[in-house]
């Protein structure tokens, strides 16, 4: 086990650069078994998801190397269309599979997905959509049984615009016969990023980041290089620490369209920020006031993900706000940890109440999943004394060595054995 301890009080500055984005690079490794070459994924995040979905890859069959931070898949060789439990089970990226397997090989084996503990995330909607396009899904034993055989295009409407049901949809239907087209889709970049990846491939997905997606079904995919979209959740989470600790930093290689409604939010409350096509630039050298509300939402709403480091921020901000979670039920566990630090935070349903406090003083906090422990990490910049944040391993599931990166910056932070 680790954990980081950090003296707080140390202001940030210089640059960093961000990685690629794991929401994105997640999907497009499962996307790789379209292909019937050779798929190289560059500027990839050395991330424990991104490990165990090479594992799972490998378990299959297929060759994977990761060198530096180039991915290389070669799933040519692959044998098996069941996914091994244990690594299946653990990862919530992993139901990503299921859609390009029945693409290809018109069977798929699957566990339920596991992941973080942050409320019900049900794969009903992934279902629903691979039966509209004609899959046979026979539940037995904590396995899905999918049988594609029957496989044919369709109409697929989501009763929620769900980021992975349409993911998974729109890789089952990229080697179908005619058009698929998909109804209520969500519209993340990530999504965007998953079809560029696919239509550079040979394929054809016209209208991804808008609510209809149409899929032409091609016989092949050919291999490719691929560069994947900068992570706009660990460029908004250094926004927010910039926010917490003050300081002036340079976010290099982040698309500030893909946060724009943290950008404005962080604007209204004085925060100085500008951007160019790849880079964000931020300076905050006072104590901010709140934000009166703010609701997540299917983007381009407030992103679920920056609600705890949005959280943390709003701990000592001047003013009472109200943060209401809409799409995960268990989602605050941050906030507990929080009050341990000295925050006033009252949670009432999905909504909490955080009345911000001169500041935060440095305690023991435990990480409970991904982005609760990025919000309580940094949360710690700003805390006078020494905070220590337990289950690192969380946050090494989002953010490749993100104490490095807030060290380079000028935070007073380092990972330990426990």
């Amino acid at each position: 086990m680790e954990e980081f301890e950090i003296c707080g009080g140390h202001k940030l500055y210089g640059e960093v650069r961000i990685d690629a984005a794991k929401n994105a690079v997640l999907p497009i490794i499962a996307g790789s078994i379209l292909c019937d070459g050779q798929v190289n994924i560059l500027n990839v995040p050395n991330l424990i998801d991104v490990q165990k979905m090479a594992d799972i890859l490998r378990q299959m069959g297929a060759k994977v190397d990761f060198v530096e931070d180039v991915l290389s898949i070669d799933n040519s060789t692959i044998n098996k269309c069941e996914l091994p439990y244990d690594l299946a089970h653990d990862i919530r990226s992993s139901i990503f599979m299921l859609g390009p397997m029945l693409a290809k090989f018109k069977t798929a084996v699957v566990p339920y997905p596991g992941g973080c503990d942050i409320g019900a995330r049900p794969i009903d909607l992934h279902l629903a959509g691979l039966k509209a396009l004609s899959v046979l899904v026979r539940e037995e034993g904590g396995l899905l049984f999918c049988d594609g055989s029957h496989m044919k295009s369709g109409v697929v409407h989501l009763d929620f615009a769900s980021v992975g049901a349409t993911e998974n949809i729109l890789m089952a239907s990229v080697l179908l016969k005619g058009t698929t087209t998909i109804y209520n889709a969500a519209k993340e970049p990530e999504i965007v990023d998953l079809a560029s990846f696919i239509n550079r491939m040979g394929g054809k997905v016209r209208g991804a980041g808008t609510s209809v997606i149409k899929i032409t079904g091609v016989r092949h995919l050919k291999g490719l290089d691929y560069v994947c979209i900068p992570d706009r959740i660990e460029a908004g989470t250094l926004l927010l620490a910039s926010a917490v600790a003050g300081g002036k930093i340079t976010l290099k290689n982040a698309k500030a369209e893909h946060i724009f409604s943290l950008i404005v939010k962080m604007r209204e409350l004085g925060c100085q920020i500008t951007f160019d096509c790849d880079n964000i630039y931020v300076q905050n050298s006072f104590r901010l006031m709140s934000i009166p509300r703010v609701d997540t939402q299917p983007y381009p709403g407030f992103p679920t993900d920056l609600q705890a480091p949005l959280m943390a921020f709003l701990a000592t901000a001047r003013g009472v706000s109200i943060v209401t979670e809409n799409l995960f039920e268990n989602r605050f566990s941050h906030a507990y940890e929080l009050n341990k630090m000295g925050a006033k935070i009252l949670i009432k349903g999905r909504s909490a109440v955080i009345d911000g406090v001169d500041e935060l003083i440095g305690s023991e906090v435990i990480a409970k999943d991904l982005r609760a422990g990025a919000g309580l990490t940094i949360a710690s910049l700003g805390a006078r004394g020494k905070t220590k944040v337990k289950g690192v391993e969380y946050i090494d599931r989002g953010y490749a060595k993100l104490e490095n990166k807030l060290a380079k910056l000028g935070a007073d932070i380092i990972r330990k054995q426990t």
